[in-house]
């Protein structure tokens, strides 16, 4: 029986949010405010500042101030983990004792991803000078694991180790290594000292919750909210594979597109908003071509996003 020595206001599944972006390429606070709303509504939890939020295109002040509207705007700190993470510790320790400070319940911490071939003893330094220079209680660290971008795996030895240390503070990951294997055994290992294991797609997010993990941080939780958060809630009912199944064809319309230019073209359709179509250099929108094929794709599985 998994035991949780570290009770969270977090839920099971959280979006890294899309950013709306402006003409200028500043985001735009009140349009990602609309967004997080619709998003909480649906049941789902906001992880600001993702890799899906187009986060390392944004300054560090950007992202603070966007939060500071995020909050002033009545959104519930409580239901927020922004990422966090950066190259450099200044950086990092400056974005998450501001995220601390406003009361997110978490902040997404990924390993320090520019230089590679580095040991685990450097990335226990990275991360034990982070926390040490944040010096606050009520920081509560999820880390990244997303190797495809990162090109930094996290070995169980580290994982158990920065746990063991900071217990209190190192209270779980994001698995987005799409490798089950690693995913199953983070959750056997850490789990019952009350690792909170979120699966990085919810294409694992079944077997995440019977494993002992306790959701998923997905993509397309941005434009699928219901459906996933409806799963999370729902898993032991016989129903759920089922419910899996859904999730998974949904999940690969926008697996055969470059996926953030995939779901903002969705969530322009679906709110009659163009000025979602924006992405910051170097990614780009989908051509009229793509657009018209994934949205054709999305109408014959009935597809919808009602109350955006």
């Amino acid at each position: 029986m998994t035991i949780s020595l570290h009770p969270s206001t977090l839920p099971a599944v959280l979006s890294p949010v899309l950013t709306p972006f402006k003409a200028d390429g500043s985001p735009d606070a009140q349009k990602l405010l609309k967004q997080c709303q619709w998003l909480e509504a649906n049941g789902v939890g906001q992880a600001i500042f993702g890799t899906n939020s187009e986060a390392n295109s944004m300054s560090d002040p950007q992202k603070m101030n966007t939060l500071i509207a995020l909050i002033e705007g009545g959104l519930n700190p409580a239901h927020m983990m922004p990422g966090t993470g950066a190259t450099s510790i200044d950086a990092t320790v400056h974005m998450t004792k501001h995220a601390v400070q406003h009361k997110c319940a978490g902040v997404l911490m990924l390993p320090p991803f520019y230089y590679k071939d580095i040991t685990d003893d450097g990335l226990f330094a990275y991360f034990s000078e982070v926390i040490q220079k944040v010096g606050d209680t009520g920081l509560q660290i999820y880390i990244y694991n997303i190797p495809p971008v990162t090109k930094i795996n996290l070995s169980l030895s580290l994982l158990e180790r920065l746990h063991k240390e900071y217990p209190k503070t190192v209270v779980g990951m994001k698995d987005s290594s799409g490798d089950w294997a690693y995913t199953e055994s983070v959750i056997k290992l850490l789990a019952p000292s009350g690792f909170r294991v979120y699966a990085g797609s919810e294409v694992f997010l079944m077997r995440a919750l019977r494993a002992g993990g306790v959701g998923c941080i997905s993509a397309t939780a941005n434009v699928n909210p219901r459906a996933i958060a409806e799963l999370a809630a729902h898993w032991r009912e016989s129903d759920a594979d089922q419910r899996q199944d859904v999730l998974d064809q949904v999940r690969s319309v926008f697996a055969h597109y470059q996926m953030i230019a995939g779901m903002k073209t969705a969530v322009a359709h679906y709110s009659k908003d163009a000025e979602w179509l924006r992405v910051r250099p170097p990614l780009m929108q989908l051509n009229a071509d793509q657009q018209a094929k994934l949205l054709s794709e999305l109408q014959k599985m009935n597809f919808s996003m009602p109350g955006l």
